[in-house]
This record gives C-alpha cells, sequence and structure tokens, in this order.
C-alpha cells in the first residue's frame, strides 16, 4: 500500500528534496528519496528513525548543484503503527517537517480490490500444485506455489534462461570468418606515459586486420610523451610506411577536439574506425572480433566489448569498476572468445568510447563529436543518441574483453565532476535516454554472457580452490550463514559461485565478488558444467537442496562437478536432507520419532523424481551417501546435530566438524512491560516443522482469555490458522524488538518447533533479550536453552500435550513478581 511522492519545501519556496515514495511493506512504514539536508528522522508517536542521506544521486547533484557530492539519497523504516507519521530534516541550523499523507478507509479499499483480482488468478494458476502439496507435502510443489503467488519472484535481470547458443561450436570465431577489411584505430594522448609502451605493442602485435594508427599527442605535460610518439612512429614507419600518423597538437586541445581532429582523418580514408582510449589494453586477435558485427548485421553502428570498466558492458558486475592484474586480462579474454560471436551480441542504448568501433557510414553522416561537452566524458553518448536517430544499432559483443585501466589520463576526481556536469546535458537533450540504460541494466541482455565472463574473471584471478556452494531459494538461517561465509571470504579475496535450486528454473547461477553478484537461470546441468568449465580448482559446498524438482540426482550432480583430483568436497548440515526426503525428519504425522532406519517404509521418508518414479529412504541414502563418504568435511552445528549424523552415517565419523555458528546481531537485554498480563511471543516465520499447529492450538484456546495472550513477530504458513484475538505482525527486524515488546506487552518468548533444528539464530535471539524463552526439549535449541538462565525446557511428549505444557509453564511464570524471579526460576 502506498501514497503519492510530495516534494519537500521550505517557507522561501526552495526544494529541499522530494519523497519518492511512502508505502507500507510487510508491516513496516518505508520512505525513499533524496535530500539536500544532513540529517533525516522519520516519526511515528514515540518511535522514531534518523539516517544521513547517503545513497548515490548524480542525477539530483547533477542538475541542482553541480560540483556537490551526489551521495543525496535516504531510506528510511519502521514498524508500521497506523500512527500519523512525520518526517523531520535538518540542514544546518534550521529544522523542517513535513506531515506524511495518511489512508483513508476509502485508500485502503481500493487498494484491497486492486490486489484481490490478480491474487485470484494467481491462485487459479497455483491450484494443481495446492492439490499435490495438501496430499503429498512435495516440497517442489511448494515452490510451485510459491512462484505463481509471487513469493519467489526472482529479482534483478529477467528470468529468461541461459541461451544454449551461448557459446561458439569451437573455440572462438576464426579471423578468416570476415574479410581482411581495414581499419583506423584511434588514440588521443594526453601524459600516462607509463601505460603507453604496452599500450601500442599491444595494437602492434594483436590487431589481426589490416591498421593504420592516427595518434593525436595532445601537449602533454609529461615532457617523455611527444618524443617517445615521436620515436615509436618512425620505427613503424620505416617498416610500414604511413601504418601510423602522428598528429602534434600546439596546445592543449582536450580529449574531444583530439578525436575530432583524427576523424577528420579517417573520414578521408573511408575505413571503418576504432577508438580506443590510451589506458585500454587490447588482447591478441582482438580487431576482427570488435569489427565482424558491422560488417555481418544491418544498420550497426557501433560496437563495444566487454571490459573490467566499461560502464553497461562491465564485468564481473554491470556498472561495477574493477582493478585486474598483470596478466589476468589475457586470461579472460580467452574465456571470452569462447562466447559465440552472434549468440554473445546485444543492443545496447549507447556504446563506450574507451574501446569502440565506429561504422564509417554512420561516422560520414554524423561527423565529429559535439565539442559542448568540454574535456570529455558523454560525448559518445551523444553521438550514439544521434547515429540511433538515423536508425544506427549499438551492439555489446561478448566474445571480446578489453582491459581498461580507467581514468589515467584525467584522474578520478575530475572525472567525477565532468561525468556529474555532463550527465545533465545528456538528460535534457535526450529524455528517454536515462530509463534505456536503467531497464537494460535490469533486463541485462548481455546477462548470460557477463555472466560466464564473470567466472572467468574469477578463474584468473583465483589462488586457490573456488567455493561453489549449493543452495536453496528460500532463505531463512542457511541463507544468512551462506551470507556471511560468502562475505566473509570476499573480504579475504576469495570470490564465490554459487548453484540455487528451487526457483523459476532449475538452476540459478550466480557469481559473488567485492563488486556484485551476477546470475543468471538454466535447466540444464551441461550448460552449469559448461560455464563452470574455467575454473580449475574448486571446493564443491552443499549447504542445501530442500525445493529441487529432482533432489535425488543432487549427490550425482555435485560429484560430476569435481573436474581434477586434488578438487574438495563439504557438506553442511543445516537440516536432514542428506538423512531423509522429510528435511526436519517429520513423519507423515508431522512428528518427529528420531532418525528412520532405510528401511522405514513411511511415506514422508521417500520421494519422487521429475518424473514421477518413487525413491525409497535406502535408495535415497545410497544417492546422499556416495557424496556423504567423497566428502571431505562433514560440519555439523550443535552436539544434537552431530547425533542425527552419525545415526544415519556412522561411517563418515572421521570427517566430521562440530562447528557451532557465531551469532552476528543480537538484540539488547529488554524489561517487559508491568502489565500484569503474560504475552507469549513467537519470533519469526512458522511453518509445521516450526510449530504451526502449537501456535494454532494455543490460539483457538488462548482466544478470550483475560490473562494470557499470543503474539507472532512473523508469519505463518497460509495452510494453518489463527484466530484474530492473536495478533501478527509479520517480518521484523532484530533493531525492532525493544519496541515491539513495549508495544504488544510482551512477557515471554515460545519456539515451538516440533523438528531437532541444527541451530536456532531466533532462540539466541530471545535469550538475549533476558526475558523468559520457552522451548520443547528436542534438538539444538533445547540444547542452547537449557545452557541460559532464562531458559525453560518443556517435555516433549505427545502432539495434544505440548499446547498443555507450553500453558501450565506460563502459568507458574505469571505467579512470580518480576523478570528476576522468572529467570530464577527458569
Amino acid at each position: 500500500m502506498g501514497w503519492p511522492d510530495f516534494p519537500m519545501i521550505d517557507e522561501e519556496n526552495r526544494q529541499l528534496g522530494h519523497v519518492d515514495k511512502v508505502e507500507v511493506r510487510a508491516g513496516r512504514l518505508c520512505l525513499a528519496g533524496w535530500t539536500l539536508a544532513e540529517r533525516v528522522r522519520l516519526v511515528q508517536g514515540s518511535r522514531s528513525v534518523e539516517t544521513t542521506p547517503q545513497m548515490p544521486r548524480s542525477d539530483v547533484a547533477a542538475v541542482l548543484e553541480p560540483g556537490r557530492s551526489h551521495q543525496l539519497g535516504f531510506f528510511l523504516d519502521q514498524p508500521f503503527t497506523g500512527e500519523r507519521a512525520i518526517l523531520s530534516i535538518q540542514k544546518g541550523n534550521s529544522r523542517y517537517v513535513f506531515q506524511l499523507p495518511s489512508a483513508s478507509a476509502e485508500d485502503i479499499k481500493r487498494a484491497k480490490i486492486r490486489l484481490i483480482t490478480p491474487f485470484a488468478k494467481d491462485l487459479m494458476r497455483a491450484a494443481p500444485a495446492v492439490t499435490r502439496w495438501l496430499i503429498n507435502r512435495n516440497l517442489a510443489d511448494r515452490s510451485l506455489i510459491k512462484r505463481a503467488l509471487g513469493f519467489a519472484e526472482e529479482a534483478g535481470q529477467a528470468a529468461d534462461p541461459i541461451s544454449a547458443n551461448l557459446f561458439a561450436s569451437g573455440t572462438a570465431a576464426a579471423p578468416q570468418a570476415i574479410p581482411a577489411t581495414p581499419i583506423v584505430v584511434i588514440i588521443p594522448v594526453y601524459n600516462a606515459f607509463d601505460l603507453l609502451p604496452e599500450v601500442l605493442t599491444r595494437v602492434a602485435t594483436h590487431t589481426d586486420l589490416p591498421w593504420t594508427l592516427i595518434l593525436v599527442e595532445d601537449c602533454s605535460t609529461d615532457t617523455q610523451v611527444r618524443p617517445y610518439l615521436q620515436a615509436w612512429a618512425e620505427a613503424r614507419n620505416a617498416q610500414n610506411p604511413d601504418q601510423v600518423i602522428l598528429l602534434e597538437n600546439e596546445t592543449n586541445q582536450g580529449f574531444i577536439r583530439s578525436v575530432n581532429l583524427a576523424l577528420a582523418r579517417a573520414i578521408d580514408m573511408g575505413q571503418h574506425v576504432v577508438l580506443l582510449n590510451s589506458d585500454a589494453l587490447v588482447p591478441a586477435g582482438w580487431a576482427s572480433r570488435l569489427i565482424r558485427p558491422i560488417l555481418r548485421h544491418l544498420n550497426v553502428a557501433t560496437v563495444t566489448p566487454m571490459s573490467n570498466d566499461a560502464e553497461i558492458f562491465s564485468v564481473p558486475v554491470i556498472c561495477q569498476r574493477t582493478v585486474l592484474e598483470p596478466g589476468q586480462a589475457d586470461a579472460i579474454d580467452r574465456i571470452a572468445q569462447s562466447i559465440d560471436p552472434d549468440g554473445g551480441l546485444a543492443v545496447a542504448p549507447t556504446g563506450v568510447g574507451f574501446c569502440m568501433a565506429v561504422n564509417i557510414d554512420y561516422l560520414r553522416q554524423i561527423g565529429d563529436l559535439d565539442t559542448s561537452f568540454g574535456r570529455g566524458y558523454g560525448e559518445e553518448v551523444d553521438w550514439c543518441q544521434r547515429a540511433r536517430a538515423l536508425g544506427g544499432r549499438h551492439l555489446g559483443v561478448a566474445n571480446l574483453f578489453v582491459e581498461h585501466r580507467g581514468g589515467s589520463s584525467f584522474g578520478s576526481a575530475e572525472k567525477l565532476k565532468l561525468v556529474q556536469t555532463n550527465n545533465a546535458i545528456i538528460a535534457s537533450r535526450y529524455t528517454g535516454y536515462d530509463r534505456e540504460v536503467q531497464d537494460f541494466i535490469h533486463n541485462d541482455p548481455l546477462g548470460a554472457a557477463r555472466l560466464a565472463i564473470s567466472i572467468g574473471w574469477i578463474a584468473a584471478r583465483a589462488t586457490g580452490h573456488v567455493p561453489i556452494y549449493l543452495a536453496h531459494s528460500m532463505g531463512g538461517g542457511a541463507e544468512k550463514y551462506l551470507r556471511e561465509r560468502i562475505e566473509a571470504g570476499i573480504e579475504q579475496g576469495v570470490s564465490a559461485i554459487v548453484l540455487r535450486v528451487g526457483g523459476g528454473h532449475r538452476w540459478r547461477l550466480e557469481t559473488h565478488t567485492a563488486a556484485g553478484v551476477t546470475f543468471g537461470f538454466t535447466d540444464s546441468l551441461a550448460m552449469v558444467t559448461t560455464m563452470l568449465a574455467p575454473l580449475a580448482q574448486r571446493r564443491i559446498i552443499y549447504s542445501n537442496g530442500v525445493g529441487d524438482q529432482d533432489p535425488f540426482s543432487l549427490p550425482a550432480a555435485l560429484l560430476g562437478l569435481r573436474k581434477a583430483p586434488g578438487d574438495q568436497i563439504e557438506v553442511l548440515f543445516h537440516d536432514y536432507f542428506a538423512i531423509s526426503p522429510s528435511y526436519c525428519l517429520l513423519d507423515q504425522t508431522g512428528w518427529f520419532k528420531g532418525v528412520p532406519d532405510s528401511a522405514d517404509p513411511n511415506p514422508a521418508h521417500t520421494s519422487r523424481r521429475s518424473d514421477g518414479s518413487r525413491v525409497s529412504l535406502a535408495e535415497w541414502r545410497q544417492a546422499w551417501g556416495a557424496l556423504m563418504q567423497a566428502a571431505n568435511d562433514v560440519v555439523v552445528f550443535s552436539q544434537d546435530s552431530w547425533n542425527q549424523v552419525i545415526a544415519a552415517y556412522p561411517e563418515v565419523l572421521a570427517a566430521m566438524r562440530l562447528v557451532p555458528h557465531q551469532v552476528q546481531q543480537l538484540p539488547p537485554r529488554i524489561e517487559p512491560p508491568p502489565s500484569g498480563r503474560n504475552v507469549i511471543a513467537v519470533l519469526g516465520n512458522i511453518g509445521q516443522q516450526k510449530g504451526a499447529a502449537i501456535l494454532s492450538d494455543l490460539s483457538r484456546r488462548l482466544d478470550g482469555n483475560a490473562q494470557t495472550s499470543l503474539v507472532l513477530i512473523g508469519n505463518i504458513d497460509p495452510f494453518y490458522s489463527l484466530l484474530p484475538s492473536t495478533r501478527i505482525h509479520g517480518t521484523y527486524k532484530i533493531a525492532d524488538l525493544p519496541d515491539l515488546v513495549a508495544k504488544y506487552g510482551i512477557t515471554c518468548w515460545l519456539i515451538p518447533s516440533v523438528w531437532p533444528e541444527t541451530f536456532s539464530y531466533v532462540t539466541h535471539e530471545a535469550l538475549a533479550t533476558g526475558m523468559p524463552v520457552l522451548c520443547f526439549d528436542i534438538g539444538a535449541q533445547a540444547d542452547t536453552i537449557r545452557q541460559a538462565a532464562n531458559g525453560i525446557v518443556l517435555a516433549f511428549g505427545r502432539s495434544g500435550e505440548l499446547t498443555q505444557n507450553v500453558l501450565e509453564a506460563v502459568e507458574r511464570l505469571n505467579a512470580l513478581p518480576g523478570i528476576a524471579e522468572k529467570a530464577a526460576v527458569a
């Protein structure tokens, strides 16, 4: 539910900022926008949250105050209370207050109507999977339901699978695939002497088409530059007369005017042109790959290769610059060459001038770059938009990677200032351009190729085994652990691969680097194998496969990813999927009766393959046992998990390691409100194994109870219902807990899980508050609570007894006068 955006205006009608978005999402009031103020505060009643604008908003900065820092954006959120909210900003010594729009009953009614119709359609589409889930509780059907209802939406680029035509049938397109077409290479030079020898040597030795080079020496302040270029040009021309044309500016003309001098010469020569920065290092056989699209496809005005610093053509992450060590770029380019020269093409809104092939036909019609862009940056965008007006297309080519050292000519500070100023010119001339760029970034038509080259980028930089994680798409503690582990590796310079299951396609392949995440989708394990081929040393890590379409085949798939004898395998036990298809070890009645014997016929401990054939528990254990026995490390996170795994696989004892989780964020100690009533609170998203049936029973039995009530700080599986007297808060953040305790009058916590959890983050969160925490005598949660002063472990008996055990324990707590006494009894 959202409200209109609004400007923030002071009493003299000066704009102080703009609130772009006000909405309630997942139980939280969220605001986003920009401001020139130093501090921003969101207030609801007695609650407030404050921040400093620090999100990049170069579009705003360039228009309002050119040259200003572009960190103007802000985002604020806090639990939605329904109270009237205000936004307060501090600019200098002045404070301004803006009242946020409120939603009327009619607004809420209209919002509900807008949501009901598409939700009903989605629900009808999900009906077959819902029916199968109700009968079999098959996790693949659950994933289908979530996707149909929009709960498992793939974020970022469009969820199109990686094309089967992405890779060339051979190793690369042979140079003979195009005629030996002469080209003109233009390099404007201003200082950056340290790069010149390598840049020029690479042009001379790596250009695989007949070439003429036009060098423009723009009156460099470094006195080494001009004599070096004169000597180099003379030496080349002695071997190949007139191959190098050196233009020497008597005064500094700037990048654009220097390029225009060379373009005038090139137009007279009548050959396709390549604009090349003096900090771009071309690889072997680069020219034929760059020019090929102009010769093979219609209406191509420019072609730009992939690079480590080329905005929308950057690798490993779009629009993120990275720095390469010597030799890494050539290794990455060898991977890029495996991409099909036509399958790796995409139409882009612009070319990028660091290394850009220009069709001579469009150059003749358009001519010079616009000198109103001063010393440079943005001029190639302007030229490309003029070419588009003539019907020209701009292509990104993925089978070529060119290293760009970036900013060597002007320096990063000057570049930022130029970019901000010149972006404003582009925005005023081409009003739809920015939207087109954002659409390109979101949909990323080069996404599959970018992913393939990103894997090559990781391979080129790796100094040891590259971690390849098999993970699911269901979130939770396993995902939290995975993120923390990947981030810790990145801090040590180790990038990672994630192979994720349970989404719209069977495999979501992700690269995780310091620059960010790049991903793509495929249903083909063969394509996954091909994409991962550049990785010479691998550590294959099973994190979680719950929700996969064919989990019986996962162990063999992971074993098949081993490439070299020294490759390693690690198995993490976030749940017990490797022991039983019932990953929480619950039987068909939803009850835990210990680790099942491999001959157990209980349907919950069997599975079906994607073709419908039944898999017995014995067959399951045989498949997963092969992975377990091949593992170098089998990692559990609690002593209870150790016991469960050994019961199923005693043969892997030598590989087992007990590594308790390190909880990174915990709430402060909280004093519960002196309300005189007991309020039982449950944290987290609650499904069957987390005790949804217990909550449903508690909700029913506490309905109308004047002394004790129930609140869920989280969400519950929609297949279970709670009465209206049970309040459901929805998604929470740890920092919200003190406010939530006060809001709902919470006096104790309940961990209602009915499965032996391998580790419980919410148990640690609840215990950290110092308030009483109850759980059943099962799993890692009981091990943890048993050791805490404020922990209370309840008997894990028959299903009907559990709710009564909770109520009796809470009644005993209610008889005690204060938190100290409750904790002492606990």
